[in-house]
């Protein structure tokens, strides 16, 4: 297959994944204080949101760079 059928492939899978799961989460820990070997750590969540558009114009673009990719010409 072409590199550009790879890329489509690619697209339309984030797309869909984007449109899936619209919203997640990630954590991140942090060292807050440090006394000897005590720590005191704090961790953080953070919400990420997707855009609904965005995930939409790559299943649209990887599904045109799929058909662009499989074109044949005679």
């Amino acid at each position: 297959m072409k590199p550009i059928t790879w890329l489509g492939v690619l697209l339309a899978c984030l797309g869909i994944l984007g449109l899936a799961i619209p919203v997640f989460t990630t954590s991140q820990t942090r060292n807050v204080a440090q006394l000897g070997g005590l720590k005191i750590q704090s961790t953080e969540q953070s919400t990420h949101v997707v855009p609904q558009a965005l995930s939409a114009g790559a299943l649209v673009l990887g599904v045109i760079l799929i058909g662009a990719g499989l074109y044949k010409r005679h």
